[in-house]
């Protein structure tokens, strides 16, 4: 006996065939539709669960801080072409400080140039212009005049005041002549830190005086 086609609700009829076949195409569709939702929801967990692994086995800490230059090779160069190079010793390195730069650079005048880092987040830069005055200084302080002085062991340096918009963050400095040459200090550090490498150059600065009278 042949079974009769199934009645549709919605239709109160039973299906064409053209109805069957797009009924069961809407149901091809929907199954296919949710079996990708299905698949890239797992492909998200798993990506996931790797990115979790990857987190957790990278090895936890801070950093290690980047060795400290030497710089009394290369004041050795810079004494050869420009006379005597001020190598001044690094302040607190029990607190942190240590040397992040150290190099001439040529010009009219040379300068020997040595950057400090202290603990903090500061920077103190000597910098010995050679054959320079200054002149010199106020330029390499974006044209900052002096506003008074200090005595620091026995030598006289003439204090800034810089204003750090426009001055690379410079906000202190203190300059001198010695001999021929001048030496600046300057950067971020606050006064009494900039005084403290200051009173530690002030044996080399006297020596360089005597050598140039």
């Amino acid at each position: 006996m042949a079974r009769e086609p199934r009645i549709v609700a919605e239709l109160g009829r039973p299906e064409t065939p053209e109805e069957t076949a797009a009924r069961k195409a809407a149901n091809s569709k929907a199954y296919r539709e949710s079996q990708n939702i299905r698949n890239l929801v797992i492909a998200l967990v798993a990506t996931l669960a790797i990115v979790l692994v990857i987190v957790w086995a990278v090895p936890r800490g801070e950093p290690a801080p980047r060795p400290g230059i030497d710089p009394a090779p290369i004041a050795e160069v810079a004494s050869e072409t420009y006379g005597t190079a001020i190598v001044p010793p690094v302040p607190g390195e029990e607190e942190g400080w240590r040397v992040n730069q150290a190099q001439v650079e040529p010009g009219a005048p040379a300068s020997w140039n040595i950057v400090y880092v202290p603990g903090d987040e500061s920077f103190l830069r000597f910098s010995q212009g050679f054959d320079a005055d200054a002149t010199w200084a106020a330029q390499q302080l974006g044209g900052t005049a002096p506003e008074g002085e200090v005595v620091i062991a026995g030598i006289t340096w003439q204090t800034y005041d810089v204003n750090p918009d426009g001055n690379a963050n410079v906000s202190y400095a203190l300059g001198t002549q010695a001999g021929a040459d001048h030496v600046l200090l300057y950067g971020s550090s606050t006064p009494e830190k900039t005084a403290e490498v200051a009173e530690l150059i002030a044996p080399q600065l006297l020596e360089l005086m005597k050598e140039q009278e």
